[in-house]
């Protein structure tokens, strides 16, 4: 009897919270540059998400490439995110970037004009992976901001 009665509450527990869809992405938004130094310019984003699931899950931002000024200089890493259950939420990206790729990429004209306009384009550009239950999902990003400094 305890057994059955065992079976059927994790029976409802599995019916009531279920996966309808995969969470909307919104935007990338946020850009802001938190150091400027001789070795290391740091960046920060916010990918923003809503949740519509009774279930939460997790969110990977490996693939995701940012581009200064039209040029690769590196690559979003950042450990899994928690995604929580009914609710809009944002997953951080931190970007280290190292101030010789800049110098290289943009060549000097492209430099000058940066530091006379004090602002640099900013693209994000790669997949988000979402995961739950055994299930996947990928969101392609592809979002350019002007960030000033």
């Amino acid at each position: 009897m305890k057994k059955i009665l065992s079976i059927l509450v994790i029976t409802l527990i599995i019916v009531g919270c279920s996966v309808k869809k995969k969470p909307t992405f919104i935007k990338v938004d946020g850009i802001k540059v938190l150091s400027f130094k001789n070795d290391t310019v740091k960046l920060q984003a916010k990918a923003y998400f809503k949740n519509e699931n009774d279930i939460g899950g997790k969110i990977s931002t490996d693939e995701v490439k940012v581009f200064v000024n039209k040029v690769e200089v590196a690559k979003v890493s950042s450990k899994e995110f928690e995604v929580p259950a009914n609710k809009e939420f944002h997953v951080p990206l931190l970007v280290n970037i190292p101030s010789k790729s800049i110098l290289k990429s943009n060549g000097l004209e492209g430099l000058i004009k940066s530091v006379l306009k004090r602002s640099v384009q900013v693209e994000f550009k790669g997949d988000i992976k979402y995961k739950v239950l055994g299930f996947s999902s990928t969101y392609s990003i592809d979002e350019t901001k002007e960030v000033k400094y």
